[in-house]
C-alpha cells in the first residue's frame, strides 16, 4: 500500500504523522510526506523561497521519525505549486493508494487551506482520499482503538468500500457502526399507500447496513448496524450520526469522479469530509487483497 499524507508543514504537522504512524497498516506499506509550497509570496524574494523550502524539508524529516521509528519504508518531498492542484497530481505520479489531507490547529488559514485542498482532492486525485482530524484531547489522541461510523447504499463501491476496511488491520478494540439512511416517501393521496413505501424503504436501509455490517463480522471485526430516517440531507444525516455516536472515523466508497458519482461525490462525500467533527475516509476503486499485517498494540 502507497501513502502519500500531504501537510501544510506547520508547527503541529508532527501530530498527525504520530497519529498515522501509531494506527496499523499492511506490512508493505510506504509512506511519503508532500508539503505544496506555493512560491507566489516569494517572487521577488528568492532566498526567502530557498529558506522556506528548506524550512519545511526539515519539518517534515522531523515529523517522519515517527514512521521511521516505526520501520515504515518513508520518504519526504517538497514542491513548489499550489496544494489544491498539486496534492491530486503527485498521487497519480506516484501511484499512491491513499492520499491523508492532514492540517492542524483551527485557524482561519488552517480552516481555508483543509477545506479547499481536501475539495480539490476529493474531486481528483485517483485513489481513496482520507481527511485527518485530531481528537482535542490527549486521552483521546492516546487511545488506538476506534470508532468507525460506515456510511452504506448497498451500491457497488460501498460494497468495495466496506470490503477494503474488512481486509485491513485494524488495532484490537476497534468497533465499526454501519448505518444505511432510510428516505421516507413523498406525501401522496392515499396513506396506506405512503405507509408501504415508508416500510419498504426502511426494509431495503436495514437490509443494505445488515450486509455491510455481515462483511466486517466475517472478517473477525466488531460491527453492528442501524437504518437511521433521513430527516435532513444524506451528507448532514450521516455528520449527524457521527456526532451522536462520537465516532473517530466515518468512511464512504465512490467509484470514481464522473457523471453522477461526480454529483454524489459533491453533494454527500463533499459535505460529510468538510463538515464532520471526525476523520473522513472516501474510498474509490476496488478492494486490496488481505496482506499480512502489522499490528500496534
Amino acid at each position: 500500500m502507497r501513502v502519500l499524507i500531504a501537510l501544510d508543514a506547520g508547527p503541529e504537522c508532527g501530530e498527525i504523522v504520530n497519529h498515522i504512524a501509531s494506527r496499523p497498516w499492511p506490512s508493505n506499506t510506504s509512506f511519503l510526506l508532500l508539503h505544496v509550497l506555493d512560491p507566489f509570496p516569494f517572487t521577488k524574494e528568492p532566498i526567502l523561497l530557498k529558506r522556506a523550502r528548506e524550512g519545511s524539508e526539515a519539518k517534515l524529516k522531523e515529523a517522519g521519525q515517527a514512521l521511521c521509528g516505526g520501520g515504515w519504508a518513508m520518504e519526504e518531498q517538497v514542491i513548489l505549486g499550489r496544494a489544491r492542484r498539486d496534492v491530486a497530481k503527485a498521487a497519480r505520479d506516484w501511484k499512491a493508494d491513499l492520499v491523508v489531507v492532514g492540517s492542524s490547529g483551527a485557524g482561519a488559514l488552517t480552516r481555508l487551506f483543509l477545506g479547499s485542498t481536501a475539495r480539490s482532492v476529493l474531486n481528483h486525485a485517483p485513489c481513496s482520499v482520507e481527511i485527518v482530524r485530531l481528537a482535542r484531547n490527549e486521552e483521546e489522541r492516546a487511545k488506538k482503538a476506534m470508532k468507525v461510523l460506515v456510511a452504506t447504499d448497498g451500491s457497488e463501491h460501498s460494497i468495495a468500500a466496506l470490503r477494503s476496511l474488512a481486509n485491513r488491520p485494524w488495532a484490537e478494540g476497534s468497533t465499526f457502526h454501519v448505518i444505511s439512511i432510510a428516505h421516507p416517501s413523498l406525501p401522496l393521496v392515499s396513506p396506506p399507500a405512503d405507509e408501504l413505501k415508508d416500510a419498504l424503504a426502511i426494509k431495503n436501509a436495514k437490509r443494505h447496513a445488515e450486509s455491510g455490517a455481515a462483511i466486517l463480522s466475517w472478517a473477525g471485526l466488531d460491527a453492528d448496524s442501524d437504518a437511521p430516517l433521513a430527516h435532513q440531507s444524506d451528507g448532514r444525516e450521516i455528520v449527524k450520526q457521527a456526532e451522536q455516536c462520537h465516532a473517530q472515523m466515518i468512511v464512504l466508497g465512490s467509484h470514481g469522479r464522473r457523471g453522477l458519482d461526480r454529483l454524489m461525490l459533491g453533494s454527500v462525500s463533499e459535505h460529510v469530509a468538510l463538515h464532520a467533527p471526525c476523520s473522513v475516509e472516501v474510498i474509490r476503486g476496488l478492494a486490496p487483497a488481505k496482506k499480512k499485517s502489522k499490528r500496534k498494540r
